[in-house]
């Protein structure tokens, strides 16, 4: 279902309740000698199963950088290094627009999620993706201004436009899809046909779906396992998520593609679409949902299996901005350092603090944006490092 385990647990009792379950084990499934009992292996995060992804840096990096106002290249800064085929730049210094670029419509090109505006090209923007990250013109107003501080979030998908994928009604225009990390991006023309489908080529069904129409005034539409396929919200609103049957057509995605309504959010006649599209991959991204308790001192728990380099929040049911947190900007407890996605302020510390676990994460606040008791949130959340497995960074909490 997407949905995840929450405890709640003070910081205190989990230590206890954690070296409760460890004695407990050790004496139930260890002989005198303290080895573990035939069939049974030692309660250790290394004995836990390695994932496919042992390297998030692989797959997704944010980046920092300060601008020069002179074209340049932007190096990624971890483990590995890998052709981004998405890049979403942020100004943290100032209320500058949002602005996403995928492989699908090219270097220059890119749309905002605080706005309803139609796609833009700006020479000074993005101007390639390279092996090991992006390249910068001037870039004014949003991009690579002199001495202010920018944040490029990057995602490998197939590397490169990709090519067109023919598994739906509607065959898109190119598809670079990421099987391994559940990662694909297509671009496709709408037909305003309910129930048309669009192939995503990830072989396994997506936890969320993004779309954005490039040449018209909309939107950017979310599908969330969490929400359903009745419902559909918006990245460039605060508001909670709406019904309707011209979203998803009140259908689920399949391993094979997604099903669209007949609206110019995600599938106008004639109207070029973009589709960021994900799914649940153990180790490295996790979609899923949270029950807010009103309580700072016993807060929802999530567990996603992994320490968190970025995670995005909405309240689901109720207004609420859609909160993104990651650990370069804030690389200790709490994690305080926010943007928005339908905003396009600079970089503020709220009330909204949250707490990265080598495990997942957890609310610091009893912010109705992020914890209030009883309301439902969503998340989009992607891996530092997997918890546990051989040959796996270790992954700690701090």
């Amino acid at each position: 279902t997407g949905a995840s385990n929450t405890v709640g647990l003070s910081g205190e009792d989990s230590l206890h309740f954690g070296i409760g379950t460890y004695l407990r084990s050790r004496a139930r499934f260890s002989n005198l000698s303290g080895t573990p009992s035939s069939g049974f292996k030692e309660l250790s995060a290394a004995n836990l199963d390695t994932p496919a992804i042992t390297d998030s840096t692989q797959y997704f990096q944010e980046t920092l950088y300060t601008g020069n106002g002179s074209s340049r290249n932007i190096d990624q800064t971890g483990n590995s290094t890998f052709q981004p085929d998405l890049v979403w730049i942020k100004n943290r210094s100032q209320a500058d627009s949002h602005a996403l670029f995928d492989a699908g419509q090219g270097a220059t090109k890119y749309f905002s999620t605080d706005s309803a505006a139609v796609q833009t090209t700006n020479s000074n923007s993005l101007t390639s993706f390279d092996s090991d990250g992006f390249g910068l013109g001037s870039g004014a107003n949003g991009f690579n201004d002199n001495t202010e501080n920018f944040v490029a979030w990057q995602w490998k998908a197939g590397g490169g436009a990709g090519s067109s994928n023919e598994d739906g009604s509607i065959n898109t225009t190119s598809t670079t899809v990421d099987q391994t990390s559940g990662t694909s991006i297509s671009i496709y023309t709408g037909n305003a046909t309910s129930g048309a489908t669009v192939g995503h080529g990830l072989g396994t069904v997506p936890q969320m779906v993004v779309i954005k129409p490039l040449d018209a005034v909309e939107g950017t539409a979310v599908y969330h396992v969490c929400t359903g396929n009745t419902k559909g919200g918006y990245m460039n609103m605060s508001n909670s998520f709406f019904t309707g049957t011209y979203y998803w057509n009140d259908t689920s995605p399949t391993s094979s593609v997604f099903s669209l309504g007949n609206h110019v959010l995600n599938n106008g006649s004639g109207k070029t679409m973009v589709a960021y599209v994900f799914s649940n991959r153990v180790g490295f991204s996790k979609f899923g949902k949270y029950y807010g308790t009103g309580s700072a001192t016993i807060p929802p728990v999530v567990n996603l299996g992994f320490k968190p380099s970025f995670v995005i929040i909405k309240n689901s049911g109720a207004t609420g901005d859609w909160l993104m947190y990651d650990n370069s900007r804030s690389p200790y407890n709490e994690i305080d350092d926010q943007l928005i996605t339908n905003s396009s302020a600079s970089e503020t510390t709220g009330s909204e603090e949250i707490k990265f676990l080598s495990t997942g994460f957890a609310p610091a606040t009893t912010d109705s944006y992020i914890n209030a008791s009883g309301n439902t949130y969503i998340y989009a959340a992607w891996a530092t490092n997997p918890f546990g497995g051989e040959e796996t960074t270790p992954s700690t909490a701090y």
